[in-house]
């Protein structure tokens, strides 16, 4: 008798924007049904994703297979890329009511299960993006809800790198300090190919997504003026629209005091703080 193959479906894991998209990781399962996986600097192993945030873009696109749609969920830390696929035609319909009430002006939260895609470009940059597999439109409260569960599997992962910092690549060194067994592989395969790096980048996104949980800041439902994008030093220098006395330089302050460990801020870092407490990325 032929023996199959049992297959296991992945966890869903709860992450937010920024982790994911400055992954640069996949993983190709070997064999035909074998899973793909991103994997991130904190070592999170992302086959299915639960996302949540304001939808800022939705569009249809026609091709010879049929229509796909591509859209981008912006949560504290970032936004997410997703596509619903031609061969996908039991979520088609969903899709043209959220689009249509995206055309007709209205912006709303997404909550979205999606898996792991990449595309690679020809200088072997790494984007990250997310193949929907169900989608809801939900409100405030299921939101609030959701960054909290984020938040917490962020620290969880947090937590989980910095206690393997100074252990070598070895899984039964990682087990014997107490690393949770599911972040284990992950943990590894994430430092054997990622440059150390500061985790306070990932707590600051926690400490954004927690405001906005707690009522301190709240939900932007207007899209970015400008899109994030790496920004030079010549228009770091240059950037002076801040005031001593204004209310974006006490974001300002709270963020550097809290990041600053020497070395200075990153810019965009910064300018994330300030448009998640509500003010113009333009400004």
């Amino acid at each position: 008798m032929t023996q199959q193959r049992r297959y296991v479906r992945n966890s869903t894991l709860h992450i937010l924007a920024s982790e994911y998209a400055q992954a640069s990781l996949p993983l190709e399962g070997l064999g035909e049904f074998d899973p793909n996986f991103v994997i991130t600097k904190l070592g999170a192993k992302v086959n299915r994703a639960l996302v949540c945030g304001v939808i800022d873009r939705m569009e249809r696109r026609e091709g010879d297979a049929g229509n796909s749609y591509t859209g981008i969920i912006r949560d504290p830390t970032g936004t997410h890329l997703f596509n619903i696929a031609p061969f996908q035609p039991e979520l088609h319909v969903d899709a043209e009511e959220m689009l249509s009430k995206f055309e007709s002006g209205e912006r709303f939260l997404l909550m979205l299960v999606g898996r792991a895609r990449w595309y690679e470009t020809d200088d072997n940059t790494i984007f990250t993006s997310l193949r929907a597999d169900e989608f809801a439109i939900v409100d405030r409260n299921r939101y609030i809800d959701w960054l909290i569960e984020a938040s917490d599997s962020t620290l969880r992962r947090i937590n989980a790198y910095q206690r393997t910092i100074g252990l070598d690549l070895n899984a039964e060194q990682y087990k014997n300090a107490e690393i949770p067994e599911d972040l284990i592989e992950g943990l590894i395969l994430s430092k054997g190919h990622y440059t150390e790096l500061d985790t306070e980048e990932y707590v600051l996104g926690v400490r954004q997504a927690l405001s906005l949980a707690t009522g301190r800041t709240e939900i932007n439902f207007e899209e970015p003026e400008i899109e994030s994008q790496p920004i030079s030093k010549e228009s770091n220098e240059s950037d002076e629209t801040l005031t001593p006395n204004s209310e974006p330089l006490e974001t300002v302050i709270e963020v550097v005091r809290s990041r600053d460990s020497g070395k200075g801020v990153d810019y965009n870092d910064i300018v994330a703080a300030l448009v998640n407490a509500g003010h113009s990325r333009e400004a």
